[in-house]
């Protein structure tokens, strides 16, 4: 068979291609790197169009991991997706969705265990960074937990991906009332690896 082998030919090439293709002109220059490790994780150049952003976000993630804050993510899989070693062997990062208290808590709440999970994170919000890759009842409960006058945390990616409160719960991210740095993907897709690759992008800066 006949195909690329070369590790870094195929890297270049793909980045090479990416940039080729998808059309960044509607995003800030500072989002440009992340938007593109994002198309890079799904495959999809034209998810350049439905990326939102704010351009302070790649600084506000930089600062909350050098500052020591946690990372909030909301399920594992998002978590195993963050590269571990562009972080601190002290970093604080935190998935509660598997948490003792998470199911009565859903029960109590009447709502589902990736919102109630995030109830948790509540006491520790302030300066944090979440990051959501699945599920849109974490960003809804993250929203209102927020307008509710809870502790702000400094930056939010959240694609959450799905037919039922994915679309919804990323334009209310994008409406932007919160005033505190973003990153979504708006409409349907979304998913784990598109968020871990916007924070990994964020935090290492690169293009």
């Amino acid at each position: 068979m006949s195909y690329v082998r070369d590790p870094a030919a195929i890297y270049a090439q793909s980045f090479t291609t990416i940039r080729a293709e998808a059309d960044l002109s509607g995003l800030p220059e500072a989002l440009h790197p992340l938007a593109i490790r994002m198309i890079h994780a799904s495959g999809m150049v034209d998810l350049a169009a439905d990326i939102v952003g704010t351009a302070d976000l790649p600084r506000a993630v930089a600062e909350a991991v050098a500052a020591g804050a946690p990372v909030f993510c909301d399920c594992a899989m998002v978590r195993a997706g963050l590269i571990t070693r562009d972080l601190s062997a002290h970093a604080d990062l935190r998935v509660t969705l598997n948490a003792d208290a998470v199911p009565a808590l859903a029960a109590r709440l009447g709502t589902t265990r990736s919102a109630a999970a995030v109830e948790l994170w509540r006491n520790d919000l302030a300066g944090a960074v979440v990051v959501i890759g699945n599920a849109p009842t974490a960003l809804f409960h993250l929203l209102e937990m927020i307008e509710q006058g809870a502790p702000r945390p400094a930056a939010i990616i959240a694609t959450p991906v799905g037919f039922v409160g994915a679309a919804e719960s990323k334009d209310l991210l994008a409406a932007a009332r919160h005033a505190i740095a973003f990153l979504t993907v708006r409409g349907r897709r979304g998913g784990s690896a598109i968020a871990a690759a916007g924070f990994n992008a964020a935090l290492r800066g690169l293009s």
